[in-house]
């Protein structure tokens, strides 16, 4: 059986799939898009949307209570771990009007879907292309047997190629780039979640501290 499983592994041909595979990724998505989804790798591994989720609705208790002792200029104050609750309660503080915040979290929240999305299509052209490419080694290796018919020596490593090619692409469509990219859609999906949540909180709080405001200056018009 160890000796099987080390019959299994080629250096050389596993490199060459690795390289062919990330090439055409590469022409399809572009190389800033196919650095971000290997940097995705480590969010992979570490993110947990609902320890941010609950994270985010402790601090909205704080920034809601800053809201109505101290006002809205005040709410960046509340201390977050999490860069975007950061940013968005800056945002809140500095935003004169509801829908100038609205108008922010709009952009930001569809700015990181695409980001997000453009990650996870990266990891599914992967899942695509080495089973692709590992036919194609297999065809090459297939050519090379057929071709060194006359010298038995020869068959082997052409066998080897073939077979060994199919496997490499399957094992990197279907045991890697395909659960990466369904794990990072999930992740992307809490996360966005979570997210829209806040937004819609503090949007409401934007309205709540901002109606005495309006009302007032009609009083003043008046």
């Amino acid at each position: 059986m160890i000796t099987i499983i080390g019959h299994l592994f080629d250096p050389l041909t596993l490199l060459a799939m690795l390289g062919g595979v990330f090439l055409v990724a590469c022409f399809q998505n572009g190389a800033a898009a196919l650095g971000r989804a290997l940097v995705a790798l480590k969010p992979l591994v570490t993110a947990d949307p609902a320890r941010d989720r609950d994270a985010a609705r402790a601090a909205m208790l704080k920034i809601d209570q800053v809201a109505q002792l101290r006002g809205l200029s005040c709410t960046d104050r509340v201390k977050t771990a999490n860069p975007f609750l950061t940013d968005a309660a800056r945002k809140l503080a500095n935003s004169e009007r509801s829908d100038l915040f609205q108008l922010w979290a709009s952009q930001t929240l569809a700015d990181r879907a695409q980001r997000h999305g453009a990650v996870h299509k990266a990891w599914l052209s992967i899942a695509d292309a080495a089973p692709a490419l590992g036919m194609a080694g297999t065809i090459i290796g297939l050519v090379g047997m057929f071709a060194a018919m006359d010298d038995p020596a020869a068959l082997g490593p052409a066998m080897a190629l073939a077979l060994l090619t199919t496997f490499y692409g399957v094992v990197i469509a279907n045991m890697i780039a395909a659960p990466v990219a369904a794990r990072l859609a999930d992740l992307s999906e809490r996360e966005l979640a979570w997210q829209q949540e806040v937004v819609a909180r503090m949007l409401t709080i934007s309205r709540r501290e901002n109606a005495p405001v309006r009302r007032a200056s009609i009083r003043e018009v008046a």
